[in-house]
Formats: structure tokens, sequence, C-alpha cells
């Protein structure tokens, strides 16, 4: 099982504090304002935020801490997932030291509310009652109306105007100072972890992927599709080694997103594959690739990432037949349907069933291990030269393409999985074909396969000689 922390990504943190509250009161808006950056996906519909996220806040106290995004609390989301979202609150403000507890200051009190400070007040963790949407002084006072939850410490605030945030970072400083030190296991994560971005269309096992490889429900899994809507950052180690997971919303065509939050949540994943160090392609193994496979592999290739393609639902593929059988198979019909994606290996897994799920990440090692063994500037002429006698380019228009030199150089994106970056100077662009491109590339590959990596080659023609006056 994997080791999972509670540490956000970006650095060490010290308390956990949970934003708990019901639906369209200003959670993600204060998360959002707390981490310093857009995080969370702030929209007016009720039931946005689904999962827990976390991030750690930017502020000047001298007590660091995270801050966790829940989803809201009573709920009455038409496509079943209140229980689930409630037992992610549940989660949340068992693990926080300090609960901030979020009203809406223009509607006064709720029954909701009421049952919710009842249940917070019963539990042994300091809370302090933020009543948000106060965005004007006139709105001031409204301290007294809800005073009534019983709560000793009230802040006004607005996070869409950010009044009243830094008097809250200073009250969260000084309460977090009275607690004892924090009892979560929060190691620092490694200087460089890997970030791994699930990507795939909807319904295909992202979520559950993620649950069995952390062994425990850490992201809503459901059937209907589009559960997952923020793009969530969880850190983990496995077998020494840092890992981010970067859990994305399901890419489906543009035609197909039924809502702005689905629109806004398709650009975070389409960013997070941007973000990522490598991408785990996830398809549907039992139903065959689709269309919308397809496109988000362009994508992945589009962006130069190293990939791996992983095929759930493995257990329902031709369930009866021999393993080794059913692998071939199912590794012929991958290839044949996304024959473009030719660098990236294929793991068969289960996640319903927990089968070959964490071989994910020894595939991921040996794409890691591929990355640290480039070919030299040296050894890349030496094969070019041999490929190209072997197989001369073709003519075109009487001409033939003629490669200069060719140079290694440093990935153009560093990190723990760098691609390799060639450069061929030759005499004219338009004499270089995609085939032929290909050709030269594939013979790369036979000196050194990079297993998960793209190759990154840029042409760089020679300037034309200036004519005599």
């Amino acid at each position: 099982m994997a080791k999972q922390t509670s540490t956000p990504p970006q650095e060490t943190t010290g308390h956990l504090v949970a934003i708990v509250g019901r639906p369209n009161v200003g959670k993600s808006a204060i998360f959002n304002r707390l981490a310093g950056r857009r995080i969370a996906i702030v929209h007016d519909m009720p039931g946005v935020t689904r999962d827990r996220i976390t991030a750690p806040a930017r502020t000047k106290g001298t007590h660091p801490f995270s801050i966790i995004d829940t989803g809201g609390i009573g709920a009455t989301l038409d496509d079943g997932f209140a229980a689930q979202v409630e037992a992610e609150v549940d989660i949340a403000v068992e693990t926080a030291d300090l609960i901030l507890f979020v009203v809406d200051g223009t509607e006064g009190i709720t029954n909701i509310d009421e049952a919710l400070a009842l249940q917070l007040r019963r539990a042994s963790r300091p809370v302090i009652l933020l009543v948000n949407k106060v965005d004007h002084e006139k709105h001031d006072g409204k301290e007294i109306e809800f005073a009534g939850l019983g709560f000793e410490h009230i802040q006004e605030t607005s996070a869409e105007h950010g009044r009243g945030f830094d008097a809250l970072e200073k009250r969260v400083d000084r309460m977090l100072g009275t607690l004892p030190a924090p009892v979560h296991e929060l190691p620092r994560p490694s200087k460089d972890p890997i970030k791994v971005a699930i990507v795939g269309r909807p319904n295909v096992g992202k979520s559950s992927l993620v649950n069995a490889i952390l062994g425990e429900h850490r992201t809503i899994v459901s059937d209907v599709a589009g559960t997952t809507r923020d793009a969530v950052d969880v850190p983990f180690e496995l077998g020494g080694k840092d890992y981010i997971l970067i859990d994305t919303a399901g890419i489906r065509r543009r035609t197909k997103r039924d809502s702005s939050v689905e629109v806004f949540s398709v650009m975070r994943s389409e960013r997070s594959i941007r973000r990522a160090d490598i991408c785990a392609l996830v398809v549907d193994g039992a139903a065959g690739i689709t269309v919308q496979d397809r496109r988000i592999a362009r994508m992945i290739l589009e962006e130069n990432k190293p990939c791996v393609i992983l095929a759930n639902k493995f257990d329902l593929y031709h369930p009866d037949g021999r393993r080794q059988d059913r692998l071939e198979q199912l590794s012929e019909d991958v290839r044949r349907e996304l024959f473009f994606l030719h660098y990236a290996p294929m793991v068969a897994s289960s996640a319903l069933k927990k089968q070959h799920v964490n071989r994910l990440f020894h595939v991921i090692q040996q794409v890691q291990e591929a990355s640290a063994r480039p070919i030299s500037t040296g050894i890349l002429n030496r094969i070019l030269e041999m490929a190209m006698r072997k197989n001369p380019p073709p003519l075109r228009k009487q001409k033939r393409l003629n490669l200069l030199y060719a140079s290694a150089l440093k990935s153009d994106r560093p990190g723990p999985i760098p691609v390799p970056h060639y450069v061929f100077f030759i005499n004219r662009n338009n004499l270089m074909t995609d085939d032929y491109l290909r050709y030269l590339e594939n013979q790369i590959r036979k000196e050194n396969p990079f297993v998960g990596l793209p190759i990154k080659i840029q042409l760089r023609a020679r300037p034309p000689k200036k004519k005599p006056k």
C-alpha cells in the first residue's frame, strides 16, 4: 500500500485547517484566498466541490498550516453524492486541528447551519465562525446575528473582495500558537517529486485507480460521468520515492460539456497535462479505445509528455481466457488504435479488484531511468549518418535533404523525467518529410528505445547564401 501524506505538494506545513459549511457560502473562494492562487473551482452552482482538496496556506504568520476545502454539507444534490460529500467532510474534520465554519452573511442562519454548528460544538476542535459575503462596510455587524450559533471566535470576511482576511490570518495564527505540535505525519517531500497526471475520458476509473493506489477512499468514486471536477493533487510515497498524483476531471468532447463548471474542469485537466512530469492515460480496457481516448492521447503527444497507457478494467476483458493471451490481445488492440503514441508502454490493471495497480510505478521508474540515459551528440551523428546511407532521403523538386549536423540539447523542461531533445541542422526545412523524420526517429530508438519518452526534434535550416551583387 502506498504511504500517503497529508502534505501539500509545494512545501512542508504544520497544522491542518479544514473549511466546512453548507453549499454556496464561499468555501472554495476562501480556500483560494488563503492559498494565494486559484486551485478550487469557484462557481455559484451548489455542490461544485466534492473531494477534499489540500494546499499550503500562504500567510505571513509564524505557524505554517495547510488548508482543506471540502464538499458542502447538507447539499441536496441531484446526482446522489450528498452522503459521500458528508463522509469526506467528516474525514477532514477528524484530521483537522482548527475548523473554519463558513456561513453566508447575506442569508442569515439556516437550519443546516444550526445542525452543523451543533455537530461542530460536539467535536473537540477549536472553531472560527466565518461570516462570509460581508462585502461592504455598511454590512458590518453581522457577528451579533450569528452569535446564536454558540462560537467564541467570529470573523467577518468577503472572499470576493478580500475584506477581513488580514484579521482572519492573525486570528488563525494566534489560535494555532496555542495548540500542541501537529501529530500528523508531515514529512518534507523530496526536492523533485514526480508529478503523475491521471488523465482520461469520464468514467474509465481514474478516481478508483487513485483510491486503489493510496489504499483509501481519497477521491469520490461514482458511475456518474464527471464526478471529479477539480484537479486534485495528492502527495504520497511508494518504494522510497515521492510522487504527486494529479487526479483530473474526465475530458469529454467540447460538444458534450453540459455546464460552465465542466468546461472549467476540462481546462484544469488540460493544464494538468502540461504541468505533469508524466501522464498516465487511463482507458477502459473492456470497452475499448474511443475517439475521445485518441483526442486525449493527441493532447499528451502535442505537449511532448512522457506517457504510460493504463488499460483499466482488465478483469472484464475476455475474463474466461488465459491471462497471457488476453494481455497480448489487449496490447494489440490498444497499439492499433493509439499507434501514434507508440513510445508509451501499456499496463493492464483492475482498480476495482486492486490488481497490478502499482505496476504503473514500476513502469514510471523504467521511464525515469531511460530519461537518465540520453544519446550523446557523437553517437547521435553516427546513428543518423548510417541511417541516411542505408535509406537516402527522397528527392523533392530535384533537391535532396542534406543533414549537416545533429546536436543533443539539454531538455527545455528540466525535472525528474527530462525528454530527449535534438536539433537537426539541414539544408532546407521543406525537404524533410514527416515519413523520413519518423524513420530517423525510429533509427534513434533502435539504439535507445527511450521507453515512455517522446523525442523532441527541432529542424534548423542553413541560411541561404547571399548572391553577389
